[in-house]
């Protein structure tokens, strides 16, 4: 009968234990609140954690925001080098960010003007400009405010859309050809109609981009030399994608399509059609992404196309 008391307190002490480790476990899930799983419920206004297998589109399909609007609320960002543990911003309902500004921002825990400025590649004296009636330093979280982009990237953002067609247009540098076999000469656009809309070149982070052409709705994409098919299949990013092999170690390289025309392994000439061109939600236009490539190495498709 002594000992029954003993016991008790024994159990007790082990409840007890096992509360404290529950509570301390539940702080260091609470502890960072405002960081959700790529892909969770309700994960608009927050800071997302980007998991294996997440993707810009899973995360904005899911919180339910136009795909260009996370991106622009992410620009430091690769959508196609999403790294597992890097952190997004998905912006709520009632931010926006047209492409020239200025953005509509939501403020969060933390924010101040000069972070906010940082984030968008923007100064905090245009911020204040913009919100003359705001006191810097009395933000409150929930509170929208108006953030203007630099005068530099606003009109680059809008001359983008009118001049493409114009700079698409234009005649090309003389494109150099030195150094490339025999073989790569006077290729055919993979397009019957099309624009340049993005040049290959680095990007104003130093990331190589390949070409981006827009074309029309029904639009084919054709090998633009004889070769062999090595891929014909789905990339992760890069959609529906077609690679033939040419003659003297040159590669070819179609992507964003909407639906394969051609077999792995088949034998290809110039002119057959290989992808039907598929329709991006982002940039709301029909796009071909078309790569060159010398023995696995990217080269400009100016040097070798007509």
């Amino acid at each position: 009968m002594a000992q029954r008391p003993v016991a008790g307190k024994r159990r007790g002490a082990r409840l007890a234990l096992m509360i404290v480790i529950l509570l301390l476990l539940a702080g260091c899930a609470s502890g960072g609140g405002n960081v959700q799983r790529g892909g969770a419920p309700g994960i608009d206004g927050s800071w997302v954690t980007v998991q294996r297998g997440d993707t810009l589109g899973s995360i904005a399909a899911q919180a339910n925001v136009p795909l260009a609007r996370l991106q622009r609320f992410n620009p430091d960002a690769n959508p196609n080098r999403l790294a597992v543990g890097q952190r997004l911003l998905v912006p709520t309902q009632q931010e926006r960010a047209p492409s020239g500004g200025p953005y509509r921002y939501q403020i969060r825990p933390g924010d101040t003007y000069s972070g906010i400025a940082r984030r968008f590649t923007t100064t905090p004296a245009r911020i204040q400009s913009a919100n003359p009636g705001i006191e810097p330093t009395r933000l409150r979280v929930g509170q929208v405010i108006q953030v203007p982009l630099q005068a530099a990237r606003a009109s680059t953002a809008r001359a983008s859309a009118s001049g493409s067609n114009r700079a698409a247009r234009a005649t090309p540098p003389a494109p150099d050809t030195s150094s490339l076999p025999g073989s790569a000469r006077n290729w055919p656009w993979p397009l019957d109609d099309y624009r340049v809309v993005r040049a290959f070149g680095s990007d104003s982070r130093g990331t190589l981009q390949p070409m981006l052409l827009a074309t029309g709705r029904g639009a084919n994409a054709r090998a633009v030399a004889d070769g062999d098919v090595r891929f014909a299949g789905s990339m992760r990013q890069l959609g529906r994608v077609v690679i033939v092999h040419h003659a003297d170690n040159l590669q070819s390289v179609y992507a964003l399509c909407d639906s394969i025309l051609v077999d792995d392994g088949a034998r290809v000439t110039r002119g057959t059609p290989l992808c039907e061109v598929g329709y991006s939600n982002t940039t709301e236009r029909h796009d071909l992404l078309f790569d060159v490539r010398l023995g696995g190495k990217p080269i400009d498709p100016r040097r070798v196309l007509r």
